[in-house]
């Protein structure tokens, strides 16, 4: 399992949320704030194409490709993914274009839960993101298997919404199940 991380605060609701849900649990992971991921230079109508990015997201993708679940982990910013995850995204374009990577096939049959966190709306606010994810997996041939939305604004907050957590404390138990 590669756990995704789009927050830009440490130790904030979304994570402290996905750490509930992976106690216990070998994952890999990455926190996109601590890397370098410039935005995306569209040149798919360019004649010369995409252009080499230097940044950290080859080793990201590269670490994504290995593993068959993904959670995407993300606090719910103005009613969308954050800027991390939206830059991350972004630049999955140019990876569809980089035929050595083979990006769209590899990325096909992939397992993805998300995961969001939000204000005290939340679980209503978070559908539509919740739909942009399943757009997104459709399009890639992944399974959208799950999502769940907390509420929390301050940081701890969301260990306050006792519906989440226990949502949140059953999926790490059939994640648990299945690991063994």
């Amino acid at each position: 399992m590669y756990i995704i991380q789009g927050s830009s605060r440490e130790n904030g609701n979304t994570e402290q949320l996905t750490a509930i849900l992976t106690k216990g649990i070998q994952v890999e992971s990455v926190n996109l704030r601590d890397k370098k991921i410039l935005q995306i230079v569209d040149g798919r109508h360019a004649e010369s194409g995409f252009m080499p990015v230097e940044d950290d997201m080859a080793s990201i993708v590269d670490a994504m490709l290995k593993h068959d679940t993904l959670v995407f982990a993300t606090p719910l910013y103005w009613y969308g993914m954050s800027g991390h995850m939206k830059t991350f995204i972004d630049r999955w374009s140019q990876c569809l274009r980089d035929e050595a990577l083979q990006f769209k096939e590899r990325m096909q049959g992939k397992k993805v839960y998300v995961v969001i966190v939000g204000g005290p709306k939340a679980k209503m606010t978070g559908l539509p993101l919740v739909q942009q994810f399943q757009h997104i997996c459709s399009f890639m041939g992944m399974s959208l298997e799950g999502w769940i939305i907390g509420r929390g604004s301050k940081p701890g907050d969301v260990l306050l919404d006792q519906e989440t957590i226990a949502q949140a404390k059953e999926w790490n138990r059939e994640w648990s199940e299945e690991a063994k």
